[in-house]
């Protein structure tokens, strides 16, 4: 494998893994580690933040040992305690599979939504049968 060139060694950028410590008001301090991506690809339960976010903009391109204000919520500052080259990829179709799952859930949500006025339907009138709505492969397991 040949070793990737760093262009900026040491400093936050696109592609590289990063260490820092976010520190709050009462200066208490959380530490986190993760890889610096294009939005598309970000997963941030996988280690992977979108170089568009708040934090990556606010850390790019400042090196080891800074300390940046950070005033987000409770947060100060954030101080940046390693960076080095990323080993990982993120899956560049982060995006779309985020946009599938947020269909999934608006449809999963819509159909409940028809469910519960049918069971208020059947409470109110009577003799109303919401399993004619609730697709096959949806319905409860006997």
């Amino acid at each position: 494998m040949i070793p990737r060139y760093d262009p900026y060694p040491g400093l936050v950028a696109l592609g590289t893994c990063v260490e820092v410590e976010l520190v709050d008001q009462a200066g208490d301090g959380e530490r986190l580690t993760f890889d610096i991506v294009p939005d598309r690809a970000a997963d941030f339960a996988a280690g992977f933040l979108g170089a568009g976010t708040l934090l990556a903009r606010a850390i790019m391109g400042r090196p080891v040992g800074s300390v940046v204000p950070y005033r987000v919520g409770d947060l100060a500052e954030v101080r940046i305690l390693a960076v080095a080259l990323s080993e990982r990829r993120a899956a560049e179709d982060a995006a779309e599979i985020r946009q599938a799952l947020t269909h999934e859930a608006v449809e999963r949500a819509k159909l409940d939504e028809m469910v519960q006025l049918a069971l208020t339907v059947n409470v109110k009138w009577g003799d109303y049968d919401p399993e004619g709505i609730i697709p096959k492969h949806d319905s409860p397991r006997e």
